[in-house]
């Protein structure tokens, strides 16, 4: 197996020969959740991003396709210059550090989230995702279950009763039921402000969109709009859904039969299905795999979870028994082994 010092040499061995520099350097540029790595380099007075997925742990074959199907659709995401798909290296555009997170306040919001809806809206309506994994309803319970075992179980120290599971699955199967419900299209998955950057044309530059699915219509929107990593006030995230509504009226995506309260229910409970299946995510990316980066975000989405669930009654129950064992908890800090 090579290990990583050989694996940094043929790397930058490799971005050398196809800039054709034997002088340039790497310096890290950003890592994600998967066993991908991307460096940056300058020549010739330009940056560059090398992405390094070493092909039998994140084979690139499938990001490359899915950007080019991307960008034949105008969405901006990083172009590619070079390849070597055996060692699993790419030298790609480098769309800068201008993440939206940073970026993101009162008066840059309605202009950022504007042009991320205009390239979802191009998503949405000129992607095919009928060849995509589907997000149906095996896959929609498991995103669930990591919940109870990592959030209630490894970490607040609960194993649910039986009565317990009951709630679990009746909230649980009003939430499968709403996603169901939607129209399908295709669905980036994690379409939020650290994965798109601020670009000087064509913005957003989209990144990280290589687990995409067909899915049901809300949940790119959810993801964006109900952030993991930023909140905003009820009513303005409310005129944000209603505006993209009417651009999915104006496109022919739904009809006036979708209603305004309707289209909500879509959204907020397609959220929550994404933040109950994160807040189990985040624990297990620390008991399991050792990366504690995320619970200092756990608070915002034990929020989002409790506070989008209160507005149902039929998942009053859910919102009793997250409380009855959250409540007071310090959920930034690490249960004892």
């Amino acid at each position: 197996m090579t290990t990583v010092p050989d694996r940094a040499a043929a790397r930058l061995a490799w971005t050398r020969s196809a800039l054709g520099d034997p002088s340039l350097e790497l310096v890290s540029a950003s890592s994600d959740a998967s066993f991908r790595s991307y460096w940056r380099t300058y020549h010739d007075g330009k940056s560059w991003v090398v992405m390094d997925s070493p092909p039998a742990l994140e084979d690139p074959r499938p990001w490359m396709a899915m950007g080019e199907r991307l960008t034949a659709v105008g969405v901006h995401v990083p172009a590619v210059h070079a390849t070597d798909l055996e060692q699993g290296f790419l030298l790609i555009e480098d769309l800068g550090t201008q993440l939206y997170l940073p970026a993101l306040n009162d008066d840059s919001a309605d202009r950022l989230y504007g042009d991320a809806m205009d390239a979802l809206l191009l998503m949405q309506t000129r992607m095919a995702h009928d060849d995509l994994p589907r997000f149906d309803h095996a896959r929609l319970v498991s995103g669930l279950e990591v919940m109870p075992e990592w959030f209630l179980g490894k970490h607040l120290g609960h194993t649910p009763s039986c009565h317990e599971w009951d709630v679990l699955e009746a909230a649980f199967s009003v939430i499968i039921r709403n996603a169901l419900e939607q129209p399908r299209r295709f669905v980036h998955r994690d379409y939020h402000s650290r994965n798109l950057l601020i670009v000087d044309h064509n913005n957003p530059g989209v990144i990280d969109f290589q687990g995409a699915l067909s899915g049901p219509i809300t949940y790119d929107l959810a993801s964006l709009l109900r952030d993991a990593y930023i909140v905003w006030p009820r009513e303005r995230v409310e005129g944000w859904v209603a505006s993209y509504r009417q651009r999915l009226l104006t496109a022919g995506v739904i009809d006036e039969k979708i209603d305004g309260q309707r289209f909500l229910r879509w959204f907020d409970l397609t959220g929550l299905h994404r933040h109950i299946r994160v807040l189990g995510q985040f624990y297990r990316l620390w008991y399991r795999d050792g990366k504690p980066g995320y619970l200092a975000d756990v608070p915002r989405v034990y929020h989002y979870v409790v506070s989008v669930a209160e507005r149902y009654p039929e998942l009053a129950d859910f919102v009793g028994l997250l409380k009855q064992h959250a409540e007071g908890r310090d959920l930034t800090q690490v249960a004892a082994a």
